[in-house]
């Protein structure tokens, strides 16, 4: 489950959870490897087609986040999420 922190250097907790990339009808899996409250760090297949935003659903618990690509590397993405209450980008 997604912990609440402050600020942007929250605590990471590391996870390995599965999840799903979803955007314009379109499906990715994913591994989530880390998250706090203001993001998390996901492993894909190819990061090629993913757009700047979609929405991240955590198959465990059935959550869904809207997300931002913050960075990329290799075949790990990092995402901020907007926050839930006002569609912002949690600062």
């Amino acid at each position: 489950m997604l912990r609440a922190f402050a600020t942007i250097s929250s605590e990471r907790n590391r996870i390995f959870k599965g999840g799903a990339i979803e955007f314009d009808g379109a499906i990715i899996d994913c591994i989530i490897r880390n998250v706090s409250a203001t993001g998390a760090a996901l492993d894909v297949e190819s990061p090629v087609g993913i757009p700047e935003q979609f929405t991240l659903f955590v198959n465990a618990d059935q959550t869904q986040r809207r997300c931002r690509i913050v960075w990329r590397k290799d075949k790990r993405i990092g995402v901020r999420f907007y926050c839930r209450h006002n569609g912002h980008m949690i600062d």
